[in-house]
């Protein structure tokens, strides 16, 4: 476990950021993860082996070896930060990042390699710290040429997602406090004012009084969450995003066939309503359910008319959301929960 000791001007200075090149190295720290496994658990499953597939044979990514060798067999040991860097904006393009990641500071390499390696640099290490312009270079490229083969087709759905996502937690930052949002992050974190604690192999405290927090939602995490300490103003901690089902080829599994919400008020109206069990944009929406806008659209109004579902304005963005007779309709006809959990509806904020 990493205890963040966070004081209160670190709480109030949180903010929320994405990161396309942390997409990528959490990918790639997820298919070794789960190397020994015959496959990835869902939604990652397709992607995953078509990510594999990439790495095996395309000549071009061969420098992304670098992550495997950095994560070890058992993952007991921080990864340098230049090889995860944080984002410098709210929302950076994947060439932005690439750009920076090119430009790596020398000096900078050096210092994270000898905190991180007291005993050494290792051997596979020596390219970042001797010429670290040219092993960054082909690096980066590396990265640009895996990001153009296995994610470019998702990404489009896959930034819906997390512009949602980071809408919603801002949401919730502007009208309940930072306290709130860091108790509302998925994950495996535990938030007990004023200390973060996340799980980790080993026992560590972190003192953050006089940092910046910053938020990242990552699809391709797992349900993982990791800390980046290296920063000497920011702590970036990222957590799995929701939405990570845009990634999936197919469903985690069927629904029974007879499906008693879509027989009362149709299939697509019943996977809108059910897709609704966090408050979600038209968009977002859209790229979950694998349905055009304007689809969504006519189904959000006429649950809306029908009282099932609320809608509410945050800045330029419309966000749907259960009423207390929608939470209790889809909890009453959720034919795949056990029969204890019919009889009361979720908590509706």
């Amino acid at each position: 476990m990493i205890r963040i000791h966070l004081g209160d001007a670190t709480i109030d200075r949180t903010r929320i950021a994405i990161s396309p090149l942390l997409e990528l190295t959490h990918g790639l720290e997820l298919l070794h993860r789960h190397r020994d496994r015959p496959q990835a658990p869902w939604p990652y499953t397709e992607w995953a082996a078509h990510a594999r597939e990439v790495l095996r044979t395309v000549p071009a990514t061969a420098p992304l070896r670098i992550y495997a060798q950095l994560y070890g067999t058992e993952h007991g040991r921080p990864t340098p930060d230049v090889f995860t860097p944080v984002p410098t904006g709210p929302r950076p393009t994947l060439g932005d990042q690439l750009d920076e990641l090119r430009r790596t500071p020398p000096a900078l390499v050096a210092a994270q390699l000898a905190k991180h390696y007291p005993e050494g640099v290792p051997e596979f290490l020596l390219p970042y710290r001797d010429d670290p312009a040219r092993a960054f270079g082909r690096l980066a490229d590396a990265l640009e040429t895996f990001a153009g083969l296995a994610l470019a087709p998702h990404w489009p759905a896959m930034r819906a997602a997390l512009d949602e996502e980071v809408l919603l937690r801002a949401r919730t930052l502007a009208a309940a406090g930072p306290e709130e949002l860091l108790t509302g992050v998925r994950g495996p974190a535990q938030w007990d004012h004023p200390v973060l604690s996340l799980p980790k192999r080993r026992e560590s405290v972190l003192n953050a009084r006089d940092k910046r927090l910053l938020l990242v939602p990552v699809l391709l995490l797992d349900d993982q969450m990791t800390v980046s300490t290296d920063h000497p103003e920011i702590v970036m901690v990222s957590y799995q995003s929701r939405g990570a089902a845009v990634l999936a080829a197919r469903p985690a599994a069927a629904r029974p066939p007879r499906d008693r919400l879509a027989q009362l008020i149709g299939p697509g109206r019943a996977a809108v309503l059910r897709a609704l069990a966090g408050p979600a944009t038209t968009t977002g929406l859209a790229a979950t359910l694998g349905l055009a806008p304007s689809t969504v659209s006519e189904h959000l109004t006429a649950l809306l008319a029908a009282g099932t579902i609320t809608r509410t304005r945050s800045g330029r963005h419309v966000v749907y959301a259960h009423s207390p007779a929608g939470a209790t309709l889809a909890a009453l006809f959720d034919d795949s929960a056990p029969a204890e959990v019919w009889a009361s509806a979720p908590a509706v904020p």
